[in-house]
């Protein structure tokens, strides 16, 4: 009797994921040679793997790394951030929709199409041009990264690059640039993504916006010490701000190295940080992210035909429909409107 019962079981939790909205919030892109999604493709996100692990949507990242800090190269960041947008924006089409706003995600979820979203990660690419952001934004962009590892003219980074003369702080958290841009991403509908800077930054940033601030990729720092990672306080603060922490599957901020001094995790250690998160500032301030061909990969959930997986891991956790559906998608969306009724949209 065993076996059929454990079937059932398998089969319950396969048409639950099924049937979820689901949504993945961080996903990077190769670039500049960027292999058409509709394929197979060596990526771990593509449309069919999409389709394989019933993965219904994909905030894909204009992302830039931050070099100096100089007009040239902040140009040059600007231009690339700018073709990736309209790249990834190119990628639509009937099946799999260019999806703006949470309304337009409802819609294609309830149509069964897949959701092609886009972010901006490095806020390097703005330059001093804080037009740039509503440019963004009129692209399709839903939030954009302030910084990425290395101090950039917005705001210190949680990860300092020496090699790029960088010290343990630059502004002392925002500076005054960076605080106009967390002003203009909420008038123009933005979202402020505080993944990747400084603690000091962090509390800055939540105290200023006037629309809830999210991490799209990060764990918890008190089960796993490191700088991307958010310790208690900064968790209580995305609460009191109605923000969220989408805790993210990079194995080096899941867990310490092993002794071979390589990171390996898996879906039960993302469980274990979405638990301690949701028993902190509880589960409607908690999501979830892949960080797929940028670092991210846990054993269950190495690409996204594998998504069921940490759906699978949640369900034998006690997760019911509801809390999964606000996991996967429900708080985004929340967090969504929100800044976007900041910018009376």
């Amino acid at each position: 009797m065993d076996a059929p019962i454990a079937h059932s079981a398998e089969a319950e939790i396969a048409a639950l994921h099924a049937s979820l909205p689901t949504l993945d919030t961080h996903v990077d892109i190769p670039w500049p040679d960027m292999p058409d999604p509709h394929g197979e493709t060596p990526r771990q996100v593509d449309f069919p793997k999409m389709r394989a692990g019933g993965l219904k949507g994909v905030v894909f990242i204009a992302y830039t790394p931050q070099g100096p800090r100089t007009p040239e190269g902040q140009a040059a960041a600007g231009e690339r951030a700018e073709a990736m947008l309209r790249a990834i924006r190119a990628t639509a089409d009937t099946e799999h929709r260019l999806v703006t706003t949470p309304d337009e995600l409802a819609a294609a979820q309830a149509d069964g199409a897949f959701s092609v979203l886009l972010g901006v990660e490095n806020g390097n690419a703005m330059g001093h041009d804080l037009s740039r952001l509503k440019l963004w934004r009129d692209l399709g962009a839903c939030y954009v990264t302030v910084t990425h590892d290395g101090h950039n003219d917005l705001s210190d980074a949680a990860r300092p690059k020496p090699e790029l003369g960088d010290g343990p702080t630059l502004h002392g958290g925002l500076s005054e640039l960076g605080r106009q841009a967390v002003r203009e991403m909420n008038r123009v509908g933005l979202m402020v993504d505080i993944s990747h800077i400084a603690r000091s930054s962090f509390f800055q940033a939540a105290e200023i916006s006037r629309a809830p601030v999210l991490a799209t990729h990060t764990c918890c720092a008190a089960l796993r010490a490191h700088p991307r990672n958010l310790d208690d306080e900064q968790l209580d603060m995305l609460k009191q701000v109605g923000g969220i922490a989408q805790i993210t599957a990079v194995p080096a901020f899941l867990r310490a190295p092993d002794a071979d001094g390589r990171f390996r995790a898996s879906v039960a250690d993302m469980a274990d940080h979405v638990e301690h998160a949701v028993r902190r500032i509880g589960i409607e301030h908690v999501g979830l992210s892949s960080d797929f061909d940028g670092g991210g990969g846990v054993q269950g959930w190495r690409h996204a035909g594998e998504t069921p997986g940490l759906t699978a891991e949640l369900a034998r956790r006690g997760y019911d429909r509801q809390a999964l559906e606000l996991l996967w998608s429900g708080n985004f969306l929340r967090v969504w409107h929100a800044a976007l009724a900041v910018a009376g949209m």
